[in-house]
């Protein structure tokens, strides 16, 4: 099991009722109502996403998470997923907001863009890096935002977003150390402030 998907597996409480936005093809998804027996559903721009999804017979909307979830009231989920989807999204400060009201919590997950070997990359090679967590090339990345852990942690405080838990991973192991630096990956738990 993919290490950020082996967190957020431990992080959802067993029987909790899960919307994932941009869910891919399920994988995550299938691995949540197999071992923790939750309510999934899903929503997924790519049709063919959406078909393996459906194979492993899960419940999947065709849909554009930038377009809202008017459709859904308010906590009306335990958690709302948003794993590697946010920094594809066009209207990430919408997406976010909209999914703070749908869910009782967030998990947002998303490539460091200021990884070590990418920082080296920009500086030494002069190219837009490509690593484990962004294995594509400048000209046909999904990606649309570039973040840090740093900023998103910044954006969290300027909305006054709660963290409840931030998970930072290297290529097997958490990071505990200069994660802005270091971390493949990052995982935050959200919650709407009061």
């Amino acid at each position: 099991m993919q290490l950020d998907h082996k967190i957020i597996t431990n992080i959802i409480a067993s029987g909790s009722k899960v919307l994932d936005l941009g869910c891919g093809n399920g994988e995550l998804l299938d691995i949540l109502v197999r071992q923790k027996n939750v309510k999934v559903q899903g929503i997924e721009l790519d049709e063919a996403a959406i078909y393996q999804c459906v194979e492993k017979g899960l419940s999947v909307f065709h849909g554009d998470i930038d377009s809202g979830l008017g459709e859904y009231p308010d906590k009306s989920f335990d958690y709302v997923i948003l794993n590697q989807s946010m920094q594809q999204a066009r209207k990430v400060d919408f997406v976010i907001q909209e999914a703070l009201r749908v869910g009782r919590k967030v998990i947002v997950g998303f490539p460091n863009f200021c990884y070590m070997k990418s920082r080296f990359m920009f500086f030494f090679q002069g190219k837009a890096p490509v690593t484990k967590s962004l294995p594509y090339h400048w000209y046909d990345s999904p990606n649309v935002h570039f973040l840090s852990v740093s900023d998103f942690r910044g954006y969290c405080k300027d909305k006054g977003i709660k963290i409840l838990k931030s998970y930072y991973l290297g290529d097997k192991r958490l990071i505990l150390l200069w994660p802005n630096l270091l971390a493949l990956n990052a995982i935050f738990v959200l919650e709407k402030a009061d």
